[in-house]
């Protein structure tokens, strides 16, 4: 029986068209946009090694919210729960860490794609692709906040050998699924105190990474990107892996610089980044996060500078030349709730800025009427959008916002609980 559109959409539609906006076109846009959900959500970062150092690396998960995932299938069930909550065909973002090693010790040099086999055919199973992190923390290896700096040879020998087995595998994933993989690295690399030596550690960073990206992977497969940070936790005045330093290695080698919303100042957002950075690199990945003080990593919500990125990505056209990603980890709650509420956000920002008539604030602008370009900014926030994200959820078969979180509650009470 064919769905029937709810008279609050009729009237949405018949506003927006009035200002030039076509509510069917923005909507099969959003349907072809992926977001990322990040696996580490899940079971605070804990991963399914045979043995775990304590996060590290400036990582820290809060929170003790029962039900958290211990085994590979649990955390499969637990992200397809949320991925049946989310409008669209999305993906899954998995770290080095989370490899099926069935009781074995397999060191993070080691690693390959047969211990993510049961990864990749859950997703095929699915429709979605994957993406890969290498795990440079919780590791003896990196116990002093030094991975890929690191000045003992070996220890720094040892991590550029993860970093080459992570991107077989990504390879791997992308192959399997047919969707390019995208492999992100991030290292905690830094010092607590002020260094007497700068350059030396990132003297050291430019060797390792270009023993890793030497081996030329296709581009329709595997993508590389490097992510960099302002601090972490131990890394307060000193971190070797900066925006600066990634910027310039991802323009040189051409490959993606990652954008994460919570590693800038507190006052400094990345939507200015954003056109700065893609006319020198072939794309950009986005982690969207929400910082709080000095925290980076909490749920995403809908805020002002949500709506503000998904503008810049829409206005400028960059979606195409664009992977976005969550990154945060919330034990405190619900952890499927928090997969959920951060990525329904992502999709409302990015449809709020679809169905805004650009062309017609472009023309403003262009014609020096920056009143008239106010008022209709202005305007546009009190538009019907509601209706217009409650029809995509019915088109994509998923629940309303009012709708969703019982049917969290009853997968909590029937799944969850029983965890103990």
């Amino acid at each position: 029986m064919p769905l029937t559109k709810t008279a609050g959409y009729e009237a949405a539609t018949d506003r927006y068209a009035e200002l030039g906006t076509d509510t069917t076109d923005a909507l099969q846009r959003l349907a072809a946009v992926p977001i990322s959900l990040h696996c580490w959500q899940g079971d605070d970062v804990g991963g399914f090694e045979t043995s775990r150092e304590s996060l590290g690396g400036g990582l820290a998960a809060t929170g003790n919210y029962p039900g958290k995932a211990r085994t590979p299938d649990e955390l499969r069930a637990d992200a397809q729960k949320a991925l049946s909550l989310i409008p669209g065909t999305h993906r899954f973002s998995l770290h080095a860490s989370y490899g099926e090693f069935r009781g074995r010790h397999v060191d993070r040099n080691a690693i390959g794609p047969e211990h993510f086999r049961g990864w990749i055919d859950w997703a095929r199973s699915l429709g979605i692709a994957l993406d890969f992190n290498p795990t440079f923390f919780s590791h003896p290896k990196a116990s002093d906040n030094f991975t890929l700096t690191h000045p003992d040879r070996g220890i720094r020998e040892f991590w550029i050998e993860h970093g080459i087995a992570s991107r077989r595998v990504g390879a791997a994933m992308g192959r399997a699924l047919g969707k390019a993989c995208v492999t992100n690295v991030w290292i905690p690399d830094g010092m607590k105190d002020t260094p007497v030596d700068r350059i030396g550690p990132r003297t050291r960073l430019l060797s390792s990474l270009d023993t890793i990206f030497s081996e030329k992977i296709d581009p329709a497969i595997h993508l590389d990107a490097v992510e960099g940070k302002l601090f972490g936790i131990g890394c307060e005045s000193f971190t070797a892996g900066s925006h600066e330093f990634y910027l310039g290695y991802a323009v040189t080698r051409q490959i993606l610089v990652t954008l994460d919303t919570g590693h800038y100042h507190p006052t400094e957002t990345v939507v200015d980044k954003i056109s700065g950075i893609l006319p020198f690199v072939p794309g950009i990945l986005l982690h969207v996060s929400r910082g709080v003080r000095w925290d980076s990593d909490h749920v995403v919500v809908m805020s002002d500078d949500l709506e503000a990125l998904a503008l810049e990505l829409v206005r400028g056209d960059h979606l195409a030349r664009t992977h976005i990603g969550l990154d945060y980890f919330d034990a405190s709650i619900n952890r499927i709730a928090a997969w959920v509420v951060g990525a329904r956000n992502v999709l409302k920002a990015l449809l709020k800025a679809m169905l805004e008539p650009t062309d017609r604030l472009r023309a403003l602008e262009s014609a020096a009427d920056y009143t008239g370009r106010l008022a209709l900014q202005e305007e546009l926030k009190t538009l019907p959008f509601g209706p217009v994200w409650d029809h995509y959820c019915d088109t994509r078969g998923v629940p309303r916002d009012r709708e969703w979180l019982d049917e969290v509650r009853r997968y909590e009470r029937d799944v969850l609980f029983a965890r103990g």
